[in-house]
């Protein structure tokens, strides 16, 4: 399917991002992200979509990860500095709600081994499902880091109630050749997702969390 925004579009708006944060420098990196415009859709009537996109270029580099893990996986987080805790650490939040709330907000995800992940809810509640974060599953034949790495690459889009959605792409550190091949990416994925795809979107913008925003559609 052909893309209707030109790269040279993208690579324009992307040049104006960052040469704003390189001109207005903060003291956090920021998230670049692709807002949508939508149209011709009824949330009410039409199917939701939703679907993930592993990107080229990881978006964002700080997501923070940990594993719920047995033996074997509690020794090899611990060689590449990933937090990790067993099922006796689990076991002393003894189902405190306000702890486990408090833990589920220190990390973006968390993998579990696959000997343990049907275990969690029963010793720690529906805390991590609630905070719409319970384990992936970790298998021994996977490398962690790998893992992780791939994790942190993915994109989500999903149709709700509102006709207008949003994702990470990038942030201002990456180089603009990485941004464009993600955003790119994104652009056709997000279409082929659409019922009637190009003729269901209103509107393309990108913009950096402090920036202004930039149409490229």
């Amino acid at each position: 399917m052909s893309s209707k925004v030109l790269n040279e579009t993208i690579e324009n708006a992307v040049f104006k991002i960052l040469k704003g944060a390189e001109l207005k420098k903060r003291k956090f990196s920021e998230t670049i992200e692709i807002q949508i415009g939508l149209k011709n859709y009824d949330p009410k009537k039409d199917k939701r979509f939703s679907g993930t996109l592993a990107l080229p270029n990881i978006p964002k580099l700080n997501r923070k990860a940990a594993v719920l893990g047995d033996a074997v996986h509690l020794r090899d987080a611990a060689l590449i500095n990933i937090d990790a805790y067993g099922i006796e650490d689990l076991k002393k939040f003894n189902k405190q709600k306000k702890i486990i709330k408090k833990f589920s907000r220190k990390y973006d995800f968390f993998l579990a081994s696959d000997s343990i992940i049907r275990s969690i809810p029963r010793i720690l509640g529906p805390g991590l499902n609630k905070a719409g974060k319970f384990p992936l599953l970790l298998t021994h034949s996977e490398d962690i880091l790998e893992k992780i790495n791939k994790i942190k690459s993915n994109i989500k889009f999903e149709l709700k109630k509102v006709l207008c959605l949003g994702a990470c792409i990038g942030n201002v550190k990456m180089n603009s050749e990485k941004l464009v091949q993600n955003i790119s990416l994104a652009i056709n994925f997000l279409v082929s997702l659409l019922k009637k795809n190009w003729q269901n979107i209103k509107s393309l913008h990108l913009k950096s969390t402090m920036g202004k925003p930039f149409r490229i559609y």
